[in-house]
């Protein structure tokens, strides 16, 4: 009896695990939206789970500060008014271009060589495939993290992107914010590739901050627009 007990608690802890994977992946590329609810007994059916490791899913995604428990509502994403995101992407660019700094320092020709086909892909992404150009920055800012070396680092900057990259700022991106984008990738590349520590640094924060300002903004004109859940769909 011990033994199968400890069998299903082993399953419900790899049922929360992939629970948890799987929202906070649809958080992140804004297939939950900001004030969103959560319901439990939606989500394990459309999961295909329990009501247990939603639950312990949505806990852990709260101590993530991408889900918020609120009085009446329950479970809901997190969402942000356009000075928390501003503060958020201010502290962003300072980390982030430390971690460039650091990664100009130390960063291998093979990373650099997989940074430019990053910057390849992320160039050839539709401007319509909002999850794959969030999916590929992502690899891009992931892999100089990693660069950096400094596993500290890595995470206070991963926590500070996770949190605005529900908004999926790239929607609202024009063509030439997209080319701007692009180029700063490649400059920071070539940055990278010079060992020039000071312009690496630099450019990371001019692009953190360009699309801070990107994001900003639309909250900015559009502070109450109502998520889907909220105006029925």
């Amino acid at each position: 009896m011990t033994r199968v007990l400890h069998a299903s608690d082993a399953l419900v802890r790899n049922a929360s695990v992939a629970a948890t994977e799987l929202i906070r992946n649809a958080i992140v590329e804004g297939k939950l939206e900001p004030g969103r609810r959560l319901k439990e007994e939606e989500l394990a059916r459309e999961l295909g789970l329990s009501r247990t490791p939603i639950r312990e899913a949505l806990l852990l995604l709260q101590a993530e500060d991408l889900v918020v428990a609120t009085p009446n509502r329950g479970a809901v994403v997190r969402a942000h008014d356009a000075e928390e995101l501003e503060d958020l992407y201010d502290l962003r660019a300072l980390l982030e271009g430390h971690a460039a700094r650091r990664a100009a320092e130390r960063i291998s020709r093979p990373v650099i060589a997989a940074l430019r086909a990053s910057c390849d892909r992320f160039a050839a992404v539709e401007a319509d495939d909002v999850s794959g150009l969030v999916r590929e920055n992502l690899d891009f800012h992931n892999a100089i993290l990693d660069a950096a070396g400094s596993a500290r680092l890595a995470w206070m900057v991963r926590k500070v992107i996770k949190q605005p990259l529900v908004y999926n700022s790239y929607r609202w991106y024009s063509p030439e914010q997209m080319r701007i984008s692009v180029r700063y990738h490649r400059r920071i590349v070539a940055a990278f590739a010079a060992g020039d520590a000071d312009a690496a640094e630099l450019l990371m924060r001019e692009h953190v901050l360009e699309a801070r300002d990107v994001l900003v903004a639309q909250v900015r004109a559009n502070p109450q627009s109502p998520t889907p859940a909220e105006a029925g769909a």
